[in-house]
């Protein structure tokens, strides 16, 4: 069914834009997968019965004239001016009701494009709670257009706003300033505009105190600190209990299987190329749920910003500024969004060297191998009382590639990207609880695209696998029992075969050829090094009816799991990480400088851990 109209959503950073298109458009979203456009916008559908709007979620900006690449995808697709998505048919321009100036010089901009407009007003009960007034009706009438006041994290008016929308409660605005008119010009006008819609309330104490806290120099930092000691921490204690139940559930199936398919070769293919290769990834899945949803829970609630003003000082010590905190911190979900959102950062240096570190920062891709290593090798006892070793080994290999990450950028900001430190400015979000809306939404999508993995990438590596694993077939074992039988044909497959010639490359990190062929493996997904151990291993984990950490734990000397934890942290190993590269960058040889990068740091980290363990 085609949709009744296109509509951009439009506002200013910060104003609950993403919130509120959350809000309105639920489940029913999708990536813009539009030619040539590497933003990458979302797209949603508001429905009333069979009436139906389409909404895009630009990226937010402060004026037409564009300042990163971002903004100008906005201002291209608002004029009519970009190669690849229509000019919108109207506009929904989000505007906050505490901070309002800004808003509305993107107003008066926009209104010059002859689009129709709805104007959503959010925060409005935060101006009511601090005793203030806004007068909804009168900036109708300046303005020209409907205006609909919303809470957005409490979908309050939201289902008003959706019946305007469907039902097309549009207006052209009014020409409300010269066009000719200067930034200032647009301001005093702004501010006329605010002095008789709105009713300053009593300064928010609380906010002014969270500040103070939060964004000082000491307090700030060790607040700071103890946010991401309880991110890490949550990480393990939350994840465990389902994490036992998933990895009890696919031990069931397995014995189920085991007990059910007589046929040798139907048997091991299910449990070995299916269960043994997709389900050891599967049991991960709590852990990159609730990475995420930590990670969106401090973006609402407004504490990113302030995190990355926080730490615009030490960005500066590696020649970065605190725009670059946003993409880095993104990184620790996926570098792919990560990568993609450096287009907010206007200088190019500042850009390319923040790419350039994106790698290093530790993606959800690299959790599950992680977890499972560091649940093999490290004790769970506690460091004072209450922080766990596994979870503090946990945090060292975040700081550790973090770190490098930056040192990197450090040293092509004095190389290749020579250049000064563009000033960092930014405008504070207001606290406010999160959207419990959105955290569902990015618990569903998050979801599905690990799935989504774990059912393409890794199913297709898991029966190549599984085929190598059982070519040729082994000889002699007809005296044997079941369990021993299985050993030596995968002992005597082409994967072993594989495994053992590329071996010597690894032989000084003290990898043997299953962890050499798990490794190899990780260059097409991380992910994959799981599915290789779960394969491999997984007569050892039927045998002995223990999870895959404790049959490594019980095979793997500790020196070598932390070598290979130490190779993980630095190597580049996602394709698709380094299309998006390429892509962002124009050019093949700055993906190619990063994987070489990276494989010196990964193979030197390894082999001094290595020896000195």
């Amino acid at each position: 069914m085609k949709p009744l109209r296109t509509v951009a959503v439009v506002g200013t950073p910060n104003v609950g834009k993403s919130t509120l298109f959350n809000e309105l458009t639920g489940l029913q979203q999708r990536v813009g997968n539009f030619p040539g456009v590497t933003v990458e916008p979302l797209i949603g559908t508001v429905s009333i019965g069979t009436d139906r709007v389409e909404l895009i979620d630009l990226p937010g900006i402060y004026g037409l004239e564009a300042t990163s690449e971002d903004e100008q995808l906005t201002s291209d697709v608002l004029r009519g001016k970009h190669a690849s998505i229509a000019r919108p048919d109207a506009v929904l321009l989000v505007m906050n009701a505490r901070n309002p100036e800004k808003c509305l010089v993107l107003f008066s901009q926009i209104a010059e494009l002859g689009l129709p407009m709805i104007l959503a007003v959010t925060m409005v009960d935060s101006v009511k709670a601090a005793g203030g007034a806004f007068d909804d009706i009168t900036l109708h009438h300046l303005l020209g257009v409907n205006i609909y006041p919303v809470v957005g994290s409490k979908g309050l008016g939201v289902g008003d706003l959706k019946h305007a929308l469907v039902q097309g409660a549009w207006q052209a605005p009014l020409s409300v300033i010269d066009v000719t008119a200067t930034l200032e010009q647009r301001f005093d006008w702004s501010h006329s505009v605010i002095g008789r819609v709105v009713v300053r309330g009593a300064e928010d104490t609380r906010s002014v105190f969270l500040d103070r806290v939060l964004l000082h120099p000491v307090w700030g930092t060790v607040t700071f600190i103890l946010v991401m000691a309880f991110f890490f921490q949550s990480i393990f204690t939350w994840a465990n209990p389902l994490m036992d139940m998933i990895d009890a559930g696919i031990g069931m199936l397995q014995s189920l299987v085991s007990d059910n398919i007589s046929s040798p070769i139907l048997r091991s293919f299910v449990m070995k190329g299916l269960i043994g290769g997709v389900g050891s990834v599967i049991v991960f899945l709590p852990q990159i749920l609730i990475l995420n949803v930590l990670v969106t829970l401090l973006e609402e609630c407004g504490y990113l910003a302030r995190a990355a003003f926080l730490v615009d000082r030490a960005m500066g010590l590696f020649g970065l500024q605190g725009r670059s905190f946003i993409p880095l911190l993104g990184s620790f979900a996926c570098a792919i969004p990560g990568i993609m959102s450096a287009r907010i950062i206007p200088s190019y240096r500042d850009r390319m060297a923040t790419i350039m570190a994106t790698p290093l920062m530790t993606c959800s891709a690299r959790l599950p191998v992680y977890t499972l290593l560091i649940g093999a090798v490290i004790p769970a006892s506690t460091i004072f009382g209450f922080i766990s070793m596994q979870a503090a080994v946990m945090a060292s290999l975040y700081v550790i590639g973090a770190l490098s990450g930056l040192l990197i950028a450090l040293g092509l900001k004095r190389t290749l990207f020579r250049g000064g430190v563009v000033p960092f400015l930014i405008e504070f979000p207001p606290y406010r609880l999160p959207s419990l809306k959105s955290v569902g939404i990015t618990m569903v999508n998050r979801t599905k695209d690990f799935l989504k993995t774990a059912g393409t990438v890794i199913l297709v590596f898991s029966i190549g696998l599984w085929i190598l694993t059982e070519l040729p077939r082994a000889q002699g074992t007809e005296q044997m029992s079941r369990v021993d039988a299985e050993r030596a044909q995968i002992e005597q497959s082409y994967a072993a075969d594989l495994g053992r010639t590329i071996q010597p490359v690894f032989a000084p990190l003290g990898f043997d050829w299953r962890l050499t062929l798990g490794v190899i493996s990780s260059y097409a997904a991380r992910e994959t090094f799981i599915s290789a151990m779960g394969q491999i291993y997984a007569t050892d984990v039927s045998e002995s009816d223990m999870p895959l950490r404790d049959v490594l734990h019980n095979q793997l000397p500790i020196n070598v799991g932390l070598s290979v934890l130490a190779f993980y942290v630095y190597a580049l190993q996602c394709v698709s990480t380094m299309a998006i590269m390429k892509r962002e960058t124009g050019s093949w040889k700055w993906p190619a400088l990063a994987f070489a990068i990276t494989f010196v740091l990964a193979y030197g980290a390894s082999f001094v851990v290595y020896r000195l363990f």
